[in-house]
């Protein structure tokens, strides 16, 4: 009898742990490993990625055990300094996302293109971005599109300082995107229109992020890599969340932030700006805490800004 009971008991944890799992995974906040679901947004988690102040850095989340969080590091006004961060998964090829400082003294003109494999995580865990992917994908409007080594953190954000451009090209930090009437439309005009938003003599904290799917059912396009054969899952969405700052006397006394959640689409003659949403919407689709180095007392105004004219002209 009491062997019976046990059974029962245990029947009915599984039959639990069974619903908790479909509901987890349907939210959007599942860490599936089956490629190309990947952990899109990885269980809620309120530390940084790493343990530094750097106020770009969000959440790590309690995603799988083999994610790469790492930061690459470059000379800079005689000095080694941070370039960026990324989250980065092995199963998929992708960052979930890319954070980093933004400010006058990283950006000029200019384009060197030196497209290579990150040196902080194993070559054979990447894929090769030596050349273009090959693969076309048909849209309404350039019916010979293509998917072009889309940037997280653009070479534009960096082109002041080589080593740091050198970086952005790294396998970690590309996607495939769409490129006419994505990459080099409505994506490009976001891109310059965050860098116009650097501050004089101050920073600005950017992530990028890409996202496969916002439920569970939602499908997921792969494309086949023709530099090595691998087979990509491209992104069905792609994010940005954007942090100003103002200080008085050396503290932290102002944040207003605004986020853009865009879907991976042939968005020509579309706006960027319609696509403005708050930064805790992102959040809540991706389970990733922005700005988690934020002070409590300033995170939760900041954060509710969906106005890319309030972040943009009046402050």
């Amino acid at each position: 009898m009491m062997k019976r009971k046990v059974w029962i008991v245990i029947a009915v944890l599984l039959a639990i742990c069974a619903v908790l799992a479909v509901v987890y995974m349907v939210s959007g906040c599942g860490a599936s490993r089956a490629v190309p679901s990947g952990p899109d947004a990885p269980v809620a988690a309120v530390s940084p990625a790493l343990a530094q102040p750097w106020l770009e850095l969000p959440s790590a989340g309690k995603g799988p055990d083999d994610m790469y969080c790492v930061t690459h590091w470059a000379m800079m006004q005689g000095r080694m300094q941070r370039n960026y961060t990324c989250f980065y998964d092995d199963d998929t090829f992708t960052s979930y996302w890319v954070a980093y400082p933004l400010c006058h003294a990283h950006m000029t003109t200019g384009r060197e293109e030196i497209w290579g494999y990150d040196d902080k995580v194993p070559v054979e865990l990447q894929t090769s971005v030596k050349k273009g992917y090959g693969a076309s994908v048909p849209t309404e409007n350039y019916p010979k599109n293509f998917y072009a080594r889309g940037h997280q953190i653009p070479n534009a954000d960096r082109n002041a300082v080589p080593q740091m451009q050198v970086q952005t090209y790294y396998s970690t930090n590309m996607t495939p995107q769409i490129q006419n009437g994505f990459n080099g439309a409505l994506w490009a005009k976001l891109e310059e229109a965050v860098r116009n938003e650097a501050p004089e003599g101050d920073t600005l904290y950017v992530v990028t992020g890409a996202s496969f799917r916002v439920k569970g059912d939602e499908a997921v396009k792969t494309i086949v890599n023709a530099n090595d054969g691998k087979s990509l899952p491209v992104p069905n969405y792609y994010w940005k969340a954007v942090l100003k700052v103002r200080r008085t006397d050396g503290k932290l006394s102002e944040a207003l932030s605004v986020g853009f959640w865009v879907p991976h689409a042939d968005l020509k003659g579309r706006n960027y700006a319609e696509f403005a949403v708050p930064v805790d919407s992102i959040e809540a689709l991706t389970c990733f805490d922005m700005f988690v180095n934020l002070p409590d007392s300033l995170e939760e105004s900041a954060e509710a800004n969906a106005s890319w004219s309030e972040f943009a002209d009046n402050w």
